[in-house]
């Protein structure tokens, strides 16, 4: 990627979030970004690369969990992002501490800040990644954690709060 393009998809700041998939007896996991687009209904949008496992997996199941990643998680989420699934089982090999969704078969990723159960509305090929649009099904927060944000190629965290009309 060119030094120019770096640094326009740096300009916004997004969610470190870890797709997690299972279809059938296989399952994988990655990390991604995440991007609201519609309240109501709750629907976002994904991109994953054509020739990742994920890919695969996400079109066989028809969704997905989008977890959100702590300051905690950051070495597993180096370690998800650069390792491909189709060479070893990601939430094996690093250790990742997994629970049941409520509303779908892909698991949860433990300790994150949120999880958000997606089922797939739409999909489509965009310069070698497949968009998702996914309605959100079930999530959960966990009170006392932080998000663990991405912005410029570095990892930050969220301060203090603006209100509004300061």
């Amino acid at each position: 990627m060119t030094e120019e393009r770096s640094r326009v998809t740096g300009i916004l700041p997004c969610p470190v979030v870890i797709l997690t998939v299972a279809a059938g007896e296989r399952r994988d996991a990655m990390t991604a970004t995440a991007f609201y687009i519609s309240e109501d209904p709750p629907l976002l949008s994904v991109s994953v690369a054509e020739h990742v496992l994920t890919r695969d997996l996400i079109d066989q199941a028809g969704e997905f969990v989008v977890n959100v990643a702590t300051t905690e998680q950051v070495a597993m989420v180096e370690q998800l992002g650069s390792t491909h699934g189709r060479k070893v089982d990601k939430l094996a090999a690093f250790g990742v501490t997994t629970e049941p969704s409520e509303s779908v078969a892909a698991p949860r990723v433990a300790g994150c800040y949120a999880s958000l159960e997606c089922r797939v509305t739409a999909s489509q090929k965009v310069a070698g990644y497949r968009v998702y649009t996914a309605e959100v099904v079930a999530h959960s927060v966990a009170e006392g954690r932080s998000p663990l944000l991405w912005h410029q190629g570095r990892f930050f965290v969220l301060g203090p709060r603006v209100e509004r009309g300061s």
